[in-house]
């Protein structure tokens, strides 16, 4: 499964128009993957409920999936974290996905939880996806990774999505060890207020995605989260990475 998580790295794409209906295994399948994502921070409780789209405010999709969780530390990277698994696991099945910031659920929370984000999805075509890495829009690799490491790697990361495609992942790593951080300091139509809170899912999101293709390529790791520290010359530090 990780293979082909790595594999769905470079075909999913932000998708925002369906025309074809979600057949109902296809549901049950996502449903069932939901319950089977593996948290970045084990002691969050969260929730996952998939909707029709008529329960939320979004403007596209057949479904939404609505993502709660504690507001405690770590929490919106660890929403990321989760998410981004959808993300691929519906690639792979072309079914089409798009991360959806601004829309709400009309849907009560579930006691003790705030709502975090949802996933807007519907059945899409497989020629809908992206077949290349000529059709990403990204910053080149020099701009986000400091340090010699494997290009593989580096090119995984490079293609992760995130809100407005800011792209806040800066990382330190060679050798032996990754350091990852957001970066503040950036150019976007967002707010200052939104921008930190859609950034650090983006950061979790960003995790999954090193993590994947670090696995994929034969590297073994220990993990040191670092959650809602204070920034740094305009660095927040994320996550560090020792490879074994």
């Amino acid at each position: 499964m990780m293979s082909e998580m790595y594999d769905a790295i470079f075909k999913r794409k932000s998708m925002r128009a369906f025309e074809l209906t979600l057949g109902e295994d296809a549901l049950f399948e996502v449903r069932r993957q939901a319950g089977r994502l593996v948290p970045l921070i084990r002691d969050i409780n969260v929730k996952i409920e998939i909707v029709p789209r008529a329960e939320t405010t979004a403007k596209f999709g057949e479904y939404c999936m609505l993502f709660y969780s504690e507001k405690t530390p770590g929490y919106l990277l660890n929403a990321g974290y989760m998410l981004e698994q959808m993300d691929l696991f519906l690639a792979l099945r072309d079914i089409g996905a798009c991360w959806y910031g601004l829309a709400k659920t009309k849907r009560p929370k579930p006691a003790g939880m705030d709502y975090v984000i949802m996933v807007a999805f519907g059945q899409s075509k497989p020629e809908d996806f992206r077949h290349s890495v000529t059709e990403f829009k990204r910053m080149n690799t020099k701009d986000i990774w400091q340090g010699t490491f494997d290009p593989e790697v580096q090119e995984a990361l490079r293609l992760a999505p995130s809100a407005s495609n800011t792209q806040p992942w800066r990382v330190f790593g060679e050798g032996k060890r990754i350091s990852v951080f957001r970066g503040t300091n950036l150019k976007t139509f967002l707010s200052a207020k939104l921008l930190p809170y859609f950034n650090t899912i983006d950061m979790g999101i960003a995790l999954f995605i090193l993590e994947t293709a670090l696995l994929e390529k034969g590297y073994r790791f220990d993990r040191t989260i670092k959650p809602d520290e204070a920034p740094d010359k305009g660095l927040v530090k994320v996550a560090e990475y020792r490879l074994l």
